[in-house]
């Protein structure tokens, strides 16, 4: 087994996460079998309770651990299948420590940070590599800054760790910036030269210095910081911004032949990597010949990071249909103000996401309904397939006053509501209905054909609330289609209106199974409906 370990220095979000999934794509199309997991320093055991303010999106994996957007990052760009090991935090860490020690694990001893503390990180990645012996290559990516407190438990960690398996089998990447100074048309080398400094007095030399940067970097600045850093010239890689997507970082790292660096390091013998397959879908993503506008109704708008799976699962729908996705970002509390058609005006698609709360509900419930009226492509992700039920049963049902009880506890008609195991629940963190759940798909319905005639599914799920079954046959009654129900409970995953270009509601979330070339067929028919609009009403 040979371990990677991506560090960060200078300033925070500087790519480590993209700079790490894409060594991981570069490595798999050298035909090497990875796997990533992800070190975050900070306390909360896991980022679910955690604003979106605060976090972005809260990545879910199949056994339901509710992690990073980095490890969205790494399904997407590998063919990695993640769990709960894949990622940890200080908060995991102490409180597995505090167990032991009530647990009388350490025998009477005192219990320290050197070596209790640094000995569960390291067990981690003992663990990760144990629980997948047929993987060639970890990669470790640190959250945070070299020089932050909260850090440098994990920095140690790692320094132990890499002379306990060996210098030999370890890679240490660091990712640092380069800034530009406009005023005298100058990029400066001394924030990475000190950065690296840092990590050094922490008894880690890096083997690679990967340097943020908005131009090419020289080979005067190449040499200078290769001497002060104390590495090979060659080992200093640009990592310039890149023009148009995300999907576009390998074939820059690749450049560099950052790939070829690592496996030289590793003592790997590995052929050159292909990409053509990862070329063509770039080539797709930045040269398409169709566009469509997809309104994205939430309350999270105005942040990148809070819908971020959302966004790469509308790219890589586009991609395989050769259509760029312009995402029209609509605040729901706006629609609220002023009405969905003056707020929404003409799109191919609205898609509303997952959320919790009740801030902007009525305004996702007008769009909903704006969806439907005007026969415009609608996609409804859990909160959004909710919204959708909501705004059925009052307009076409005539129940008045329908509701979730997550908003409205006291509602006439509860549509959605809370499963009995879920009203004794007090604490909040990994409490709700999480990961991958089985379901039921009805042949004849539009998800049938959607998922090429399957007759079951598996997809992950997040969230408390569930479509209420007390009103199923009157909802069915009137028109609404469920086209699938989870193979356990029987509870409601997917609702659809036949007679509608497009009008589909999920209850769990497909954002986290889409792939660069291989596209969540959810995703797929909204953005092929979209086009489809487009054409059909030309302007």
């Amino acid at each position: 087994m040979k371990y990677i370990f991506v560090t960060g220095g200078v300033v925070s979000s500087l790519g480590k996460g993209l700079a790490a999934a894409s060594i991981g794509t570069l490595l798999e199309h050298r035909g090497l079998k990875v796997t990533i997991q992800k070190f975050d320093p900070y306390l909360n055991v896991d980022p679910g309770t955690m604003s979106p303010f605060q976090h972005g999106e809260v990545y879910v994996l199949n056994d339901g651990a509710e992690t990073d957007l980095d490890l969205g990052h790494y399904e997407r760009f590998t063919n990695c299948v993640l769990t709960r090991l894949n990622n940890l935090t200080s908060g995991q860490v102490f409180e597995s420590v505090i167990k032991k020690e009530r647990h009388g694990d350490y025998l009477g001893k005192t219990v320290q940070y050197i070596p209790h503390v640094t000995d569960e990180i390291k067990a981690r990645i003992h663990d990760l590599a144990a629980r997948n012996p047929d993987v060639d290559v970890i990669l470790t990516e640190i959250g945070g800054t070299v020089g932050d407190i909260e850090g440098t438990l994990f920095l140690e960690a790692l320094r132990q760790f890499s002379l306990e398996v060996g210098r030999d089998n370890v890679c240490f990447i660091h990712v640092t910036l380069l800034p530009l100074i406009r005023a005298a048309g100058e990029i400066k080398t001394k924030p990475t030269q000190q950065s690296v400094a840092k990590l050094r007095e922490i008894g880690i030399q890096p083997d690679i210095i990967i340097c943020r940067t908005e131009h090419d970097l020289d080979e005067d600045n190449r040499r200078k910081i290769a001497m002060f850093c104390n590495v090979e010239q060659k080992n200093v890689v640009a990592f310039r911004d890149v023009k148009h997507s995300i999907y576009e970082c390998p074939l820059d790292l690749r450049q560099d032949k950052i790939d070829r660096l690592v496996v030289d390091i590793l003592g790997i013998d590995s052929p050159t990597p292909d990409l053509s397959d990862w070329e063509a879908f770039v080539d797709r993503v930045v040269h398409p010949k169709h566009s469509v506008e997809i309104a994205v109704v939430g309350k999270y708008i105005e942040l990148q990071d809070a819908y971020k799976s959302i966004y790469e699962s509308l790219t890589h729908a586009g991609a395989a249909h050769d259509t760029k996705v312009n995402v029209v970002r609509v605040d729901s509390q706006t629609i609220e103000e002023r009405g969905a058609q003056h707020v929404i005006g003409e799109v191919d698609g609205i898609l509303i996401p997952g959320g919790f709360g009740d801030r902007g509900i009525e305004g996702k419930i007008l769009a909903a309904h704006y969806a439907r009226s005007m026969r415009i492509p609608y996609f409804g992700i859990c909160l959004g397939m909710q919204v959708a039920t909501i705004e059925f049963a009052r307009d076409v049902c005539g129940l008045e006053g329908a509701n979730s009880t997550e908003f409205r506890k006291d509602t006439p008609h509860p549509v959605i509501c809370l499963q009995e195991e879920q009203k004794g629940v007090k604490d909040l963190g990994a409490t709700m209905r999480l990961g991958a759940c089985e379901s039921i798909l009805f042949a004849g319905t539009g998800a049938s054909e959607l998922y090429g005639g399957l007759d079951r599914i598996t997809e992950r799920h997040r969230h408390r609330w569930e479509f209420n079954s007390d009103y199923q046959e009157k909802l069915q009654d009137a028109g609404l289609v469920i086209s699938s129900v989870s193979a356990k409970e029987g509870l409601v995953e997917i609702v659809e209106l036949p007679n509608h270009p497009f009008y589909l509601g999920a209850q769990f979330h497909p954002e986290f199974q889409s792939k660069p070339n291989k596209p969540h067929p959810l995703f797929s028919g909204f953005v092929k409906a979209a086009l489809k609009s487009k054409i059909a009403v030309p302007a």
